[in-house]
């Protein structure tokens, strides 16, 4: 299914820009060259979707929508949907080039966006217009109506979660919904607008990734957010009470990074009603996303296996219980409506035999993550000479710790197991010794955190801290921190272990 490749982990909210946040503009087509220069087939990012509460990619107001925050109001500028000379350019505030804060790009964003509906809607050409309609209409676009009601509506409830919406609207009584839509027309069509612009730039992306021989592979997260159009529009498919709210919730048991578990709130699927519609619902989830994306890594496969249910208002993932989902039944109709499957199982965690079974039967390569490989002993399966060949090796996800801190925070003993495992003298460049490690192994692909090629600490670059409620997420990096020398190292080391 893959051949020998490796990339780099990077979300695009990472990428240099002079607008507070990384953007599809110039520094994601400049990164895609770097990419190439380097000898690197594929591009890691992350769910692509708007983000709520906490700024989570992993907590999208839609499973369908791309996040505005990445359109790049340069490249509005270049294709005429804003003229350059807009207030709103001249009244963009400064922000840091080394971490996104979320809050304040969002206000000085939506002033650009708001300045080019006006520009689109008095100056837009009639070659663009016909462009938008087409978006609008097409039949791959099903959830577009849902999806910009439900963001007309959030707004105009002040950010409301729609469970506190009046009962009729929280309910989709249809007259409601009805007037609702034509009251609501305008700013409508506004958040259509964004979704035209969003995916007007990426696909200029993905098609010159794909220009220089390069994939993009994306994450599904298992689950949605309560406060999502999704599942306000299709209630029936969720445990939910009368009111719209869980009565049951998703998370992990206790583990490697919690020793109280992860208690993540999503509602919880009502696999029956799903499997009843043939799972439609996920069909429509996984087309779309792969006319995104070219690979798609399943977060938290282990929930397509049996998924941790938590009673809704508990304040730990303690008091959970394993319940069984129809992973099997659920591939195999994916594979009679789709096809193949270019799938990455997310398999880390607690992982049983019939996850292991899961995944093997549909032939989806599961993740060596080499942090997790020095605690344990010689017959540890993330330790290079345990790799098997249809697997991705990662030196850490956008969860861990970054190698280099990592490495800092082992206890002597561990330390000093990884380092003669590398067969090194000293942790001089530990980061490059593990990036070395990996690209060594049998498994076809090889993903590295950019964080971990620049070689960077905790504090420099860490991404996520799981359970950590703020804070996460806003990690940049400066154009001048890829040198010549750090695409050297890594087309050396590709071509050095026939990755390239």
């Amino acid at each position: 299914m893959f051949a020998r490749q490796s990339g780099i982990l990077l979300h695009p909210t990472s990428l240099p820009s002079p607008f507070g946040i990384g953007d599809l503009g110039d520094s994601a087509f400049a990164f895609i060259e770097t990419l190439a220069a380097a000898g690197q087939r594929l591009w890691q990012v992350m769910p692509l979707g708007p983000t709520g509460y906490g700024d989570s990619p992993y907590a999208c107001l839609s499973a369908f929508a791309g996040n505005p925050l990445l359109i790049s109001p340069a490249k509005l500028v270049a294709e005429g949907y804003l003229a350059a000379d807009d207030p709103s350019l001249a009244a963009y505030p400064e922000f840091s080039d080394y971490k996104v804060e979320f809050e304040a790009v969002a206000a000085a964003k939506k002033a650009v966006f708001e300045a080019s509906f006006n520009h689109f809607h008095t100056h837009g050409s009639p070659r663009a217009h016909h462009h938008f309609q087409q978006f609008c209409n097409s039949k791959r676009n099903h959830w577009l109506d849902n999806y910009a009601l439900f963001m007309a509506l959030k707004q105009h409830h002040a950010g409301e979660p729609w469970d506190k919406w009046d009962a009729a609207l929280r309910s989709r009584h249809p007259q409601v919904l009805a007037e609702a839509a034509d009251t609501l027309a305008t700013e409508m069509v506004y958040h259509k607008y964004l979704q035209y612009l969003f995916y007007l730039q990426w696909s200029a992306v993905r098609e010159y990734a794909h220009l220089h021989n390069i994939q993009i592979v994306g994450d599904m997260p298992i689950f949605l957010a309560h406060d999502s159009a999704d599942v306000w529009a299709y209630q029936e498919l969720f445990h939910l009470d009368a009111t719209g709210k869980p009565t049951v919730v998703a998370g992990v048991p206790p583990d490697y990074f919690s020793a109280t578990g992860q208690l993540w709130g999503n509602p919880l699927y009502d696999w029956e009603a799903m499997e009843k519609d043939k799972f439609s619902w996920w069909a429509d989830r996984f087309r779309a996303l792969l006319q995104m994306v070219d690979i798609v890594r399943l977060d938290h496969f282990r929930g397509f296996e049996a998924y941790w249910e938590i009673p809704a208002g508990e304040a730990t993932a303690i008091n959970g219980r394993w319940v069984k989902a129809p992973g099997q039944a659920l591939f195999s109709t994916m594979q009679k409506n789709l096809g193949h499957l270019p799938f990455i199982a997310e398999d880390l965690g607690v992982i049983t035999p019939p996850v292991e079974a899961l995944r093997d039967g549909f032939g989806f390569p599961g993740m060596k993550v080499l942090q997790f490989a020095f605690d344990d002993t010689p017959a540890n399966a993330f330790l290079p000479h345990n790799h098997v060949p249809n697997s991705v090796v990662y030196t850490g996800t956008h969860d861990n710790q970054t190698t280099l801190s990592w490495f800092a925070d082992r206890p002597e003993a561990v330390s000093a197991f990884v380092l003669n495992y590398l067969g090194s003298f000293n942790s001089e460049h530990i980061h490059w010794q593990l990036i070395k490690s990996a690209m060594a192994s049998v498994a076809h692909t090889v993903l590295i955190p950019l964080q971990d090629v620049l070689g960077l600490t905790d504090e420099e670059g860490r991404m996520n801290t799981p359970g950590k409620a703020e804070g996460n997420w806003s990690w940049r990096f400066g154009p001048e921190e890829i040198t010549d020398q750090l695409v050297t190292s890594l087309a050396h080391l590709t071509t050095l272990y026939g990755r390239n």
